[in-house]
């Protein structure tokens, strides 16, 4: 079976089933809810034939580091780098025993070297500090990839929540002066993509952590702003239910895109799935956004 949700116990059903909808009404509450009903699923999951190298320094900082997962064997393999969410003033590499390494596990045993991928956060690294992380990781990674087995030619930067918003800003926003370098593309999953203090936003505080005070700035440091300039091949993905407005601007940087090229990028909405649920369900039964992530690489490859 290869449909949302189809894979998971029938209890697991359930409580997603139910918390979608009122998804918004705490996300804490059912973020908390989400991951205690993939942990047992993830902790019996395959994880055979997968090497993991922890805590690799690409900076200074105590948080500029990375893990490496490697299946036996490979050779000149893309190389996914996975960065974690946390509404930009908290959040890891692992928050529980399973989370993130679910992600980088499942693409190691597809064929891809797998890096998951710490950083700093704000308000000690406020804008545009993350997005010279992306770069010092992405360059540690095309210098080292060839001796874990990846294609130093091949580096695509996956990002969830958060991490998408500092994928965008290290490809898109000018001001960095970044604009995706040594990227063959990259993958944007329930990216906060617009600078927001809305009421509707209940990470509005870490919004003002990492972009600052003044409101006036936003529009311009909003990655969506500077999307259509961009050449660099991309996929979008969002949930069913998200934190609010995040799918908004999913669409809005897909729409951005398409107009400027002619053309949509590649754009999935997973049905049934909340914010947390479209990363925690990697390396389970389901592999409908895996696999469309692979076939994207794959086109680029």
């Amino acid at each position: 079976m290869n449909r949302p949700l189809a894979t998971l116990p029938e209890s697991a059903r359930k409580v997603l089933a139910e918390i979608g909808p009122v998804w918004g009404a705490d996300i804490q509450k059912h973020r908390d809810m989400t991951l205690a009903a993939y942990l047992p699923l993830l902790a019996a999951a395959p994880k055979d034939g997968v090497e993991k190298v922890s805590n690799l320094a690409y900076g200074r900082h105590l948080r500029q580091v990375m893990d490496i997962f490697r299946p036996a064997g490979k050779s000149k393999m893309p190389v996914a780098i996975f960065v974690h969410g946390g509404a930009f003033v908290r959040g890891d590499k692992c928050i529980n025993a399973e989370v993130y390494d679910n992600v980088l596990t499942w693409f190691a045993r597809n064929g891809v070297l797998g890096i998951n991928l710490e950083y700093r956060l704000a308000p000690e690294a406020a804008y545009p500090g993350v997005t010279d992380d992306m770069a010092q990781a992405v360059a540690w990674v095309k210098a080292h990839a060839a001796g874990f087995g990846g294609d130093p030619e091949s580096i695509f930067l996956v990002g969830h929540s958060a991490g998408a918003t500092h994928v965008a800003a290290y490809a898109w926003d000018p001001a960095s002066g970044y604009l995706g370098r040594d990227l063959k593309g990259m993958v944007l999953i329930s990216g906060r993509l617009r600078a927001d203090v809305l009421k509707e936003n209940p990470n509005a505080a870490g919004v003002r952590a990492y972009w600052g005070e003044d409101e006036s700035l936003y529009e311009a440091r909003s990655p969506v702003t500077h999307a259509a300039a961009s050449k660099l091949p991309l996929m979008i993905a969002n949930a069913e239910f998200e934190n609010p407005l995040l799918d908004i601007y999913g669409m809005e940087a897909a729409w951005r895109i398409a107009e400027a090229r002619r053309r949509a990028p590649r754009y999935v909405r997973l049905t049934g799935h909340n914010h947390i649920s479209i990363v925690a369900h990697f390396n389970t039964d389901e592999e409908i956004l895996g696999r469309e992530i692979l076939d994207f690489f794959e086109t680029l490859t």
